[in-house]
């Protein structure tokens, strides 16, 4: 049986109702707002956390309804999520996802960005914080008419543009990008892993192999285009595994495993691919383990944020 993902991408996970009716009923909104839970998110996507893994949603307190500026998030159990963009960014704590998980259960509040603490957001949390993060980063780059150019104002709760001049509606744009992990023949699932490094990236940090999608493209063609264009190998045997929104700033990240053959010479695209090599099922684990330990080791892995991570710990440790 060929390996699955273990469980969801940690920013697919949601409970929030992203009802669409509701983001045209103002009454609705107005009724939601004096109770309602308010995401702050300042200038670079960040926002208050507590250590526990739960958004600081902080209680609507001012107004009969919602503010124009106000992004309906959603709704839950009788309680409404909007989140309200800072224009000032908060002091930076200089923690990443590692130094997250050493912080412990107090309730300090510390602004991160959801590269650092999504995998460790409940699920009510991740997803709030998921959609927050895209919403105004989409805003922050959307204020103007793509077809005449005069300011746009915000509708539908945040969820749509209209433009004043010549009535043009736009909505939150996503870029599908597939995302694949290439393992050779042997067996069912292969015993290696193509892993290939960005020349941006730390020293010894590897992961598969990304790319976007182009118009008129199949998902499962840039799968396989990518793949050569990046690091000259063709693949075969293409399937879907999984998807995860990844808001930096609009993309949709989309899974998938392929099979090569090892013994194809690897051709490194120039500027985009540094290094490419092909790693054994126990390194992986090794370098899983070794990074759960906190023990340095040569081999650096994708954040556990990334539907990347997700991919190369169900393959390495299939169920």
């Amino acid at each position: 049986m060929t390996f699955q993902l273990d469980g969801l991408p940690v920013l697919s996970r949601s409970t929030v109702e992203r009802e669409e009716t509701l983001r045209a009923d103002s009454r609705r909104q107005a009724e939601l707002w004096p109770e309602g839970r308010v995401l702050l998110v300042d200038p670079r996507g960040r926002t208050p956390i507590r250590s526990g893994g739960t958004v600081l949603a902080y209680q609507a307190t001012s107004g009969d309804e919602p503010p124009p500026e106000a992004l309906l998030l959603g709704e839950e159990k009788g309680v409404g999520y909007w989140a309200l963009p800072v224009e000032s960014p908060a002091p930076d704590t200089g923690l990443d996802w590692r130094a997250w998980q050493d912080i412990g259960s107090s309730d300090e509040e510390q602004w991160l960005d959801l590269r650092s603490a999504g995998s460790f957001l409940d699920d009510t949390s991740a997803g709030l914080f998921t959609t927050a993060v895209a919403l105004t980063h989409w805003h922050r780059r959307a204020g103007f008419c793509a077809n005449c150019g005069s300011a746009v104002d915000r509708v539908k709760s945040g969820w749509a543009t209209q433009c004043p001049n010549c009535g043009r509606e736009e909505y939150p744009r996503t870029d599908p990008a597939v995302i694949c992990l290439v393992h050779d023949r042997e067996g069912t699932d292969g015993s290696q892993v193509l892993l290939a490094r960005q020349p941006v990236w730390p020293k010894g940090r590897y992961s598969v192999l990304a790319g976007f999608v182009e118009a008129g493209e199949s998902l499962e063609a840039c799968v396989a285009r990518e793949i050569c264009e990046e690091v000259g190998v063709d693949v075969a045997d293409i399937r879907y595994l999984g998807s995860q929104p990844w808001p930096f700033p609009r993309s949709l990240m989309l899974g998938f495993a392929a099979s090569a053959d090892p013994s194809q010479p690897t051709k490194l695209s120039d500027g985009e691919i540094e290094e490419a090599h092909w790693v054994s099922r126990d390194v992986v684990r090794e370098a899983l383990a070794a990074e759960d330990e906190g023990r340095d080791f040569w081999l650096g892995l994708p954040g556990p944020t990334s539907i990347a991570r997700r991919m190369l710990e169900s393959w390495a440790h299939p169920s």
